[in-house]
């Protein structure tokens, strides 16, 4: 991918997902798919609101440059985070992909609701599963233009 932002010259990704399995799953397909970024994890929606708010053990964090955010978690569920990010203004602008195992139509409608950029149902094959996560870097770390990229304010540092 062509796009940087940080001093290693890669994109901040956030994943927040509490199944383990999932998240060597998800880095092993960014491998895989081409993706040249520097993926975090957090494991559910309140470490990721302190993530992104510098919060705790988070306090030395960049912003991510883009979420990808799953569904169904302990603690605060991935609804609860959107809700969430979308209400704080110096969040809100943070694009937000859910990646979740979800086809529910109830699910899709409320994450869009909430304002979700994009609703991702995770595939389960490897192979279609790597092809969707290339899709994703394609799209939002090459053609889109990612607010983290064109603010130049402090708080985004």
């Amino acid at each position: 991918m062509n796009a940087t932002s940080n001093e290693s010259g890669l994109l901040n990704i956030l994943l927040v997902e509490d199944n383990d399995d999932d998240v060597c799953l998800t880095r092993e397909g960014m491998t895989e798919a081409g993706i040249s970024a520097q993926l975090h994890h957090v494991a559910n929606g309140s470490e990721c609101m302190n993530y992104l708010r510098r919060q705790g053990r988070y306090s030395d964090r960049k912003r991510p440059d883009l979420v990808l955010l799953d569904l169904n978690m302990p603690v605060m569920d991935g609804r609860e985070v959107l809700a969430e990010l979308r209400r704080d203004e110096a969040l809100s602008v943070i694009p937000v992909v859910m990646l979740t195992t979800s086809s529910a139509h109830e699910d899709i409608e409320a994450a869009y609701r909430l304002a979700a950029n994009a609703y991702v149902i995770k595939p389960t094959s490897f192979d279609e599963f790597v092809l969707a996560l290339r899709s994703i870097g394609a799209f939002w770390l090459n053609v889109s233009a990612l607010p983290s990229r064109h603010s130049g304010s402090a708080s985004d540092a």
